[in-house]
């Protein structure tokens, strides 16, 4: 846990004026329309020096957020940030979706509600409810990662994974233990996803924090691709196997109603109730 707590709790860096003068560089190119822009002219207009704005023009055309006319040698941007604009407001769209549905779990579980999506390999929480008791992990808050391996919605999230894609994942990331029950051997991790994806939710029981069980349910778009889950979290003496049995139907509602709402048509023709 401590290695969970500690990325949750990481010390803010200082402000970074590379990173700055490299957006500021992106606004200028989108202010103009995308019109094709001189490297003197955009120096002039940030009141830059010409030979920083190149090296920065250089970095962004490395990693295609500018490109360079080679008949003019003008600068403009890409279209890749469209791309991440189109994530965000994605993001955006199911949160607002998503939330008076969490509003409704942490009210039938009394407990903690959250929404995750996946970036870089990485569990990433776009959304929280508090329950009445209050039961957040340290990790459970907005903006927030985790690792894929021991939290509910990563698992769920790894049910798109190929085996190669799986393999790379845990060469990167490795699969650090943070309790005993932490799944940390390639089979084990395996012999995990083969039972979530045939009963189609998946548990954390006790894998990041000790007390803590978390159950999660797959969230799917119109290619039928698991693009977010929805986990319900609370201390292991209330989410219990009876909880689980006489609830776990309201939170697979839930997860297939979003779904149909992001075009998953699996389901089409069933009456689920609307939580």
């Amino acid at each position: 846990m401590g290695k969970i707590r500690a990325a949750a709790n990481a010390v803010i860096t200082p402000y970074n004026q590379s990173a700055a003068k490299a957006i500021t560089i992106i606004e200028h190119l989108a202010s103009c329309d995308n019109e094709p822009q001189r490297l003197q002219d955009i120096a002039s207009s940030l009141s830059m020096n010409t030979s920083t704005v190149f090296r920065y023009l250089q970095s962004l055309i490395e990693t295609d957020y500018v490109w360079q006319n080679p008949g003019n040698a003008r600068y403009a941007l890409t279209t890749r940030i469209c791309s991440i604009a189109y994530r965000v407001s994605s993001n955006i769209r199911l949160y607002d979706q998503a939330l008076p549905i969490m509003n409704n779990l942490a009210a039938a579980f009394e407990e903690s509600v959250c929404l995750a999506i996946e970036q870089d390999r990485t569990v990433v929480y776009i959304g929280v409810v508090q329950g009445p008791n209050q039961m957040l992990r340290t990790t459970q808050y907005i903006g927030n990662r985790a690792p894929m391996h021991c939290t509910g919605v990563g698992k769920l999230l790894l049910l798109n994974y190929s085996n190669g894609e799986l393999d790379a994942l845990i060469n990167e990331k490795g699969l650090p233990r943070f309790t005993k029950n932490t799944l940390s051997t390639r089979e084990d991790l395996m012999a995990e996803i083969a039972v979530t994806r045939r009963r189609d939710y998946a548990v954390d029981d006790e894998e990041c924090e000790m007390g803590a069980r978390c159950i999660a349910v797959p969230i799917r778009d119109y290619t039928s691709r698991i693009v977010a889950a929805i986990s319900v979290t609370g201390p292991t003496f209330r989410m219990d196997s009876k909880l689980q049995e006489n609830k776990l139907s309201t939170l697979m509602e839930a997860g297939a109603l979003l779904s149909r709402r992001l075009g998953y048509n699996a389901f089409a023709g069933d009456s689920a109730t609307v939580i």
